[in-house]
């Protein structure tokens, strides 16, 4: 690949990562060890926070709606139709199975909501209003029993009335206002008060991805949701002030949120440069753009949209945009990606706020193997088989002379046994 970068990020070193890991390791034991106290403990000493009572109660979160806009609650009503109407769709696509194989050997499979999932809902820096949304909303789609919602206080001590409305409405009733890695470890293994659940959902900064990462295998969880990124696919028709426009829409996310533009066009890449450059200092959050611009933004020059196609599926970026002639031509060759967006019209913002698609999304590679949320994660595939005498007996003989072979011999008889009753 003839690959230019006019714009580099700047890598994080093994050192850095080695802190999180141990502090993070910190958190989920001192948790563990010590329940609510622990948790009272981190939430003053990261939040400044210190409160009777973690939970919040159903007469207190209906009372989160006599303090929105009434415009707020209009969005925010609309966005959770537009999730729900998504998820239900989705969930249309799985059936139960069952299929006759062979004769008298049939299989299938039944499809079952996890009982119990817990939603992290961030609202450090900003509170993203929707975030409720696009995790409890395919949760209750998917019939899933009890679900847990957690959110940090935030800068204004308690749960934005925003995120704590759509709770509310989504018909959540567990609801406890903390946040950081020590939520994460309360849902994973319980305190005195609150229940361990099944499957931790949700995105956060990068202590609450670690400690995602830590708990898997004792619970399920979504995937890693780190720091937000975008990478835009853009031609010589491209226009640099959108362009620009998203990729600070997605920077001010974080210090550490990843920005990228590939492009076959060098006048394209470089009047986007001067565009970040004008619009940083119009933004009012431009401190933590131009941050996260400085140290990971990334601006790469490429001969051909088929070497742009394989930079972003060596990216594999939470958020695709595609600015170019043909971009459902282009998205054809993308196979690694959380979301796409096809067309210079189509800004990822709408889908980060209102639109319906679950903005909930895999970061830092990881939509190599997964896709984002969904109300499939919710809901797992479970296999079953019946054999009549017949097809038992001469799937026993098979099973015989294999467990023989792999001197595995209770497995041999547990066939032989079937074999002589005959």
């Amino acid at each position: 690949m003839a690959l230019k970068f006019l714009k580099t990020d700047k890598p994080q070193t093994a050192s850095d990562v080695e802190a999180l890991q141990s502090t993070v390791r910190d958190i989920i034991n001192k948790v563990c060890n010590e329940g609510n106290s622990a948790l009272k403990y981190y939430q003053e000493k990261f939040d400044n926070h210190k409160p009777e009572s973690f939970l919040i109660t159903p007469e207190e979160a209906a009372k989160a709606k006599d303090r929105l806009p009434s415009e707020i609650i209009e969005e925010l009503d609309f966005a959770i139709e537009q999730v729900t109407l998504f998820a239900q769709a989705q969930k249309g696509c799985f059936s139960p199975l069952e299929t006759e194989i062979k004769p008298g050997m049939k299989m299938g499979h039944r499809v079952i909501p996890v009982d119990s999932c817990g939603c992290y809902i961030p609202a450090g820096r900003y509170p993203c209003l929707t975030a409720a949304i696009m995790s409890i909303a395919p949760a209750k789609v998917a019939g899933v029993k009890r679900i847990v919602a957690v959110s940090p206080p935030g800068t204004i001590g308690e749960i934005n009335p925003g995120i704590l409305y759509t709770i509310h409405a989504l018909g959540c009733e567990e609801i406890y206002c903390m946040g950081g890695a020590q939520a994460i470890a309360a849902m994973a293994y319980g305190t005195e008060t609150i229940d361990p659940v099944d499957l931790i959902v949700g995105p956060g900064n990068q202590f609450v991805a670690e400690a995602k990462r830590q708990v898997f295998g004792k619970v399920g969880i979504d995937f890693l949701a780190g720091p937000s990124e975008v990478l835009v696919i853009a031609d010589e028709s491209a226009k640099p002030d959108y362009i620009a426009a998203d990729l600070i829409a997605q920077a001010e996310h974080d210090p550490n949120a990843r920005a990228c533009l590939v492009t076959t066009s060098e006048e394209i890449a470089q009047k986007t440069i001067q565009e970040v450059e004008e619009q940083l200092k119009q933004r009012t959050t431009e401190e933590v753009a131009r941050a996260s611009w400085n140290d990971f933004g990334v601006v790469a020059l490429v001969d051909s949209m088929e070497e742009a196609v394989e930079f972003t599926n060596n990216y594999a970026p939470e958020h695709l945009e595609i600015h170019t002639i043909s971009p459902r031509e282009i998205l054809q060759g993308c196979r690694h990606y959380g979301s796409a967006f096809i067309g210079e019209d189509t800004a990822e913002v709408y889908a980060d706020k209102i639109a319906g698609l679950n903005h909930t999304l895999p970061t830092s590679g990881a939509a190599r193997y997964t896709g984002g949320l969904w109300v499939g994660m919710y809901m797992k595939v479970q296999t079953h088989m019946e054999t009549d005498k017949t097809a038992g007996l001469k799937l026993a003989k098979y099973a015989e002379t294999q467990g023989q072979y792999e001197g595995m011999d209770a497995h041999r008889y547990a066939a032989t046994i079937r074999l002589n009753a005959g």
